[in-house]
């Protein structure tokens, strides 16, 4: 997952950043409500990891801005110090998926991780056939297709269109899907990101008559839609 790290303690915020990622998680680190909010306004996560107390404004009035703004239900689970009932409660009540009290453990916050991950994210894990309407994608042949007739993909083709379809909903910044597809890279631009979903949009025939529609959102990035068919 792409996880957005929120934690002013440096030394805390390194250790737990190294646990998500030798997990295998793409981590970015914040020390200011601020300025994770502005970056949640411009780039997309899969999860946030929220501490409390912070020099500028509180996790708790991150969660009340990603709740009011993110258009999707992002997990968010809180790692802090206050302990008191009253906090737990009030964080809850205003979105957060989880809680967890400091000092934290290494292999609990991870399973607290993926636990809310995949109550809020919907799961395919097992499956290797996924169904998204007339589109049929077979994670075992990276084959997809189209009322049942095979759409010829590249590599990186195949993997945007599963990413697309998972995250179907949801905007996915530019960045995300690069870091999703590619991986991190300096030979990389978002350019990339571009010609690739032009070439999906139009391979896969992605139009309402399908049932879906693939749209650029301005200074974000991209989203890919169910629509509704009308009966025939």
């Amino acid at each position: 997952m792409r996880v957005a790290l929120l934690e002013d303690d440096r030394p805390q915020a390194e250790m737990m950043r190294t646990w998500l990622v030798e997990a295998g998680h793409d981590v970015q680190v914040f020390v200011q409500g601020k300025a994770l909010v502005r970056e949640l306004g411009r780039d997309s996560y899969d999860l946030v990891v929220l501490d409390w107390m912070l020099p500028d404004i509180d996790g708790i009035q991150v969660l009340k801005w990603i709740r009011e703004h993110v258009d999707w239900p992002m997990p968010v689970l809180f790692v802090t110090g206050k302990d008191e009932e009253d906090d737990i409660v009030q964080a809850l009540d205003n979105g957060a998926d989880d809680y967890m009290v400091k000092p934290v453990k290494r292999m609990e916050m991870l399973a607290r991780l993926k636990a809310v991950s995949r109550r809020a994210i919907a799961q395919d894990e097992g499956q290797k056939i996924l169904e998204f309407g007339v589109y049929t994608v077979d994670l075992t042949t990276r084959a997809v297709l189209l009322n049942g007739q095979p759409i010829e993909l590249t590599q990186k083709e195949f993997d945007l269109t599963v990413l697309l379809f998972r995250g179907a909903g949801r905007v996915l910044s530019r960045g995300h899907i690069l870091e999703s597809v590619w991986g991190r890279s300096p030979d990389l631009n978002t350019r990339t990101v571009d010609t690739h979903v032009s070439r999906i949009r139009n391979k896969l025939d992605l139009r309402p008559e399908h049932g879906w529609q693939l749209k650029a959102v301005y200074q974000h990035g991209y989203r890919l839609e169910p629509v509704e068919v009308p009966a025939t």
